[in-house]
């Protein structure tokens, strides 16, 4: 752990928090919170003095989820050596290639940086290497991996938070907003060069390197058919043609929120349209009757939702949903259904995940990092025959497992899979 007062932030900018005096309470930045850049000359003299700056380069971007339908970054924070931490507003200067450009041979250090590359790739920066402290932690077995936590955990310092699920579209932005901004990446250079040292100590340096090149390369994942049944309460529903009315109103509010740039869920609740899938109400008048719809926003667009209504009332019998999802799938079914359907793949999925977290425990390593669980499971579905190391070990590699998971699982996943499951 690293000592407080090795770190950068002055004695007054630090308090022991009352309830627990040995963990300091980082309030704000060491040097204090810049304004965010909102100009191309300002953009201008960031880009130089981050290309004269040294060393790597925290990162960290700020969206608007739950408030807007785009996942766009509408803050992002960077600091470096030798220039200090920079907030730029990419609302304001949304081309941020050059400054991509700028820091591109840098490593770029973000915590859970899966969530943050697309929208920083909207913005045209792309990092040539990746640090994911989040990451980092998960291979260092540590089970709790928020930023504040690991920051507590691995530097013995607590910063100050509360502003993650803002609504970070908001302009002007608030001062505390800014100094939660900037906290974010004050000490991630410190974290990770002390969670560099722990992996280099355990011998996972390899292992981190590798986990770090699959999230910089991982392609977008593909859209969904049938987006509509992730609807939170469609389970209840067990009639095509109210799917169909579920469908109609998920699409009308779908476009609807493209177009105002509003998160679906503040334009009208899943809750909303499977109970209006539920009652079907022939009028206007009735809809509005429903919870929800009668509230003075929804009634603006109570034609909107009934012509969807409408829409999905008049299809014929052939053009309604299944009742099953058609996405496309491996045609492996859920594993609560294996027992039933084949009992020797439910056992060898049982024994190949007890491999997998006794290996786990064995490395001091989160079991979902060691072997992601669909590898676990079309392994177990469907393994190689004969199921011999070799067989294994191409077939895990073949399913997205990194050289490191392959050489830790693969013999002792064939030892088990050679007895049908009932060996380990």
């Amino acid at each position: 752990m690293t000592d407080p007062e090795h770190l950068t932030a002055p004695a007054e900018l630090v308090e022991a928090l009352p309830d627990e005096p040995d963990v300091p309470l980082l309030r704000e930045p060491a040097d204090g919170v810049p304004e965010p850049v909102i100009s191309p000359p300002q953009l201008d003299d960031l880009v130089q003095r981050m290309r004269g700056g040294s060393g790597p380069i925290a990162l960290d971007a700020e969206r608007a989820s739950g408030y807007r339908y785009s996942q766009r970054a509408y803050l992002v924070q960077l600091r470096r050596a030798g220039v200090g931490t920079a907030l730029i507003d990419p609302i304001a200067t949304p081309a941020l290639s050059r400054l991509g450009t700028a820091i591109g041979d840098a490593e770029w250090i973000l915590h859970a940086a899966n969530q943050d590359l697309p929208c920083l790739a909207e913005l045209g920066m792309y990092p040539a290497s990746l640090f994911d402290t989040e990451l980092a932690g998960r291979l260092l077995g540590d089970e709790r991996v928020a930023l504040g936590t690991m920051v507590e955990q691995h530097l013995g310092v607590r910063l100050e938070k509360g502003h993650s699920a803002a609504d970070w579209s908001t302009r002007p932005l608030p001062h505390d907003w800014l100094v939660y901004a900037a906290l974010d990446v004050e000490l991630l250079i410190d974290l990770r060069d002390v969670l560099a040292d722990a992996l280099r100590a355990e011998g996972k340096q390899e292992w981190a390197r590798q986990e770090f090149e699959a999230v910089r390369l991982a392609p977008a994942p593909a859209p969904r058919v049938e987006p509509w049944r992730r609807t939170s309460g469609i389970h209840k529903l067990r009639d095509r043609r109210q799917l169909a009315t579920v469908r109609a109103l998920w699409h009308a509010r779908d476009d609807y929120a493209a177009q105002r740039d509003i998160a679906p869920g503040r334009i009208l609740p899943d809750s909303a349209m499977v109970e209006a899938a539920r009652v079907a109400p022939k009028r206007v008048g009735d809809l509005a009757e429903l919870p929800v719809y009668g509230g003075p926003r929804q009634r603006r667009q109570l034609s909107r939702w009934f012509e969807a209504l409408e829409s999905a009332r008049s299809l014929p019998d052939d053009q309604l949903p299944t009742l099953t999802s058609t996405e496309p799938g491996d045609g492996i079914p859920a594993a609560s259904r294996w027992r039933e359907r084949d009992p020797e793949a439910a056992e060898r999925l049982a024994a190949c995940r007890a491999v997998v977290n006794a290996v786990a425990s064995e490395h001091t390593v989160l079991a979902q990092n060691l072997l992601a669980s669909d590898v676990i499971r079309r392994l177990a579905w469907a393994p190689p025959k004969p199921a011999d190391a070799d067989a294994v070990r191409a077939r895990l590699a073949q399913l997205g497992a990194r050289p490191w998971q392959v050489d830790l699982t693969a013999d002792r996943l064939a030892a088990t899979l050679a007895t049908g499951g009932s060996g380990g």
